[in-house]
Formats: structure tokens, sequence, C-alpha cells
């Protein structure tokens, strides 16, 4: 069994490949730099440019199922030109792929599963949202994911079970959002943004790979939020972060004035809020190992201090 993965060097990417081969399954992926192309029995790489719509064929030779997690962050300054990066680098890997399926035998690949996100729900204090949901957050972010889904949403041309996962906040220790909110508490300069009430949707990191898994081992097809069962506010998420560094919180919050100047458009992204569902997926027969934030964050932390103590000790070793 063989799956092609795209962004698969990533935070999620990354976390997917792992559980792969976990599983025994071999992973075939895609890159924009040849440098960085691996050849091994359970992973092997293969040079592609979204932007020239160039791939190369055989990363499909295998294949039963795809999954498109790459894109450009949207966690840098929303200049005009990087906005446009944003949208492009989504819609032409989509393309990319698309032209690249029309020509191979596709008779074998039996899914695709896009990356989505749940900045596609419009900013809501009260909503709870589900995959139902019509309307589309009229911010550049709602925008940006109701047409990479409708892009996604091409595929099945290809008679092939076509889903995307609508992914909320990230918690892991490796990449995200998690390090950068971190990173002040730890300095005892934490603060919640604004008013605080704004709901945050989060999801542990082995979770979010297990969703992909899930989608693809039972065949789904549709829209499935990318969050786990119990969202936040992010006075929340804030606290139970400092909590677990042991840290205090004496600042009052940011005002929303003061990250937009910083950050400018972008702010955007630490003040909405979407308290999503996760009741589909759990239907399913899904079922979250990481349901409350608290000991998802212990579990990350600890983990975390393991592997760091593990590698200080290894270089210990190697400098006796």
């Amino acid at each position: 069994m063989k799956v092609l993965i795209t962004g698969a060097t990533g935070l999620i990417g990354s976390e997917i490949v792992a559980l792969c081969h976990i599983k025994k399954i071999a992973v075939n992926y895609l890159t924009t730099s040849k440098d960085k192309i691996v050849s091994k029995d359970d992973y092997q790489g293969f040079y592609w440019n979204p932007d020239t719509h160039e791939i190369d064929l055989e990363c499909f030779s295998g294949v039963f199922a795809i999954i498109n997690l790459a894109g450009a962050s949207i966690s840098k300054r929303w200049t005009d030109s990087y906005k446009k990066e944003i949208l492009s680098s989504r819609i032409n890997t989509l393309k990319t792929l698309y032209g690249g399926l029309e020509k191979v035998d596709r008779s074998q690949i039996k899914t695709f599963v896009s990356a989505s996100a749940i900045g596609i729900y419009p900013n809501s204090l009260s909503s709870l949202y589900t995959e139902e949901e019509k309307w589309v957050d009229d911010s550049f972010l709602g925008l940006v994911v109701k047409a990479w889904e409708t892009e996604a949403d091409s595929f099945k041309a290809f008679d092939t079970n076509v889903s995307k996962v609508r992914i909320g906040l990230v918690m892991s220790y490796d990449g995200g959002a998690l390090p950068e909110m971190a990173k002040p508490i730890k300095y005892y300069a934490g603060a919640a943004f604004g008013s605080g009430e704004q709901w945050q949707s989060w999801i542990h990191i082995e979770d979010l790979a297990r969703i992909f898994m899930f989608v693809i081992e039972n065949d789904l097809t549709g829209v499935y939020n990318g969050v786990g069962p119990n969202p936040v506010t992010n006075n929340k998420l804030v606290k139970e972060i400092a909590k677990v560094l042991n840290r205090p919180l004496f600042l009052p919050n940011i005002p929303k004035f003061v990250m937009k100047t910083i950050l400018g458009e972008m702010s955007y992204i630490l003040f909405a809020s979407q308290r999503v569902s996760s009741k589909k997926i759990e239907n399913e027969g899904f079922h979250f190992n990481y349901t409350n934030l608290y000991a998802a964050l212990e579990e990350i932390y600890q983990k975390s201090a393991i592997s760091e103590s593990t590698s200080t000790l290894s270089r210990k070793e190697f400098s006796a």
C-alpha cells in the first residue's frame, strides 16, 4: 500500500508520514527542491513545481490515496503580494495534481483528501458550526478556503472519493501556533487577545493525523472538521498554557488595535471566533485520544521534555 502526500515535510505532513510507516504504508511525496528528494523503500520523493504545473508522473505509481497538504503559511504578514501567494499556492497545487492525474492510469487511486481550514466559518461568539454551514466568512481567509475547497471538488471528475478536512488550531510542540503562543508566556509576558472570549477550536496533532488516515481507511467523502470535541475561549487557552508551563498571567489582554498595528490584516486570525463541532467524524466511528486541552498540553510538553533530555544525554555520550 502506498500514499502520495503533498506537504509531507511540514508539521502535519511529518506526523502523517510517521503514522503511515507505523501502519506499514509506504509514502511518495512531492517536493519543489530536488535536493530534498529521498529514495527509500517506504519513503520516495519526486520533484514538482506547481507554479509551472510541472510534476513527475512517477509519483502516482502504486498509489491508492492522495493527501494534499500543500499551501503557503497564513502566519506571515498579509501584504498584497503575499495574499496572492497564499491563494495561488493552494490553487496551483491542486491544478498540478489534477493535470498529472489526467495523464496516468488512476484506476488504483480510490481516495483524494485535501486539507482545508475552519477559517471558512463566519466569525461568531455564539454559533456552533457543523459541516452543513452554508455561510462563508467574509474575510480574506474565508474567500481563500472557499476557493481551495471548490478546486478540490474538481477531483470528483475522476470517480474518486473526495474529502476535505477543515483544520483548526493545531497543538504541537514542533510548530504551528502553540510555540508562538507559549513564547511570551514563558517569559512572563503572556496575555489573551482582545476580549479573550473568541472561540478557539483546537486539535492535538496526533488526532489530526489520525483523522486523515481514518478518512482514507474508511473511504469517506465530503467535508469533515479537523478539530477536537471541546473548543475553548482564547482566555481559557492562554490560562491552560500558562498552567502547564507554571507561569503566572498578570498582564491585561492585548487590545485589537495593538495587534493590527503590529501584524496588519493578518491580525484577524487572532481575534476571529469559530466554535466548531467534531460530531460528524465521531459519528463515523472516530475516537479522539485528546479531548481535554490541559491533558493534551501536558502530554505535549512532557514528551518534549523527555525528547530534549534524551537528546542531551546522547550528546554527552557522544562527546565522551
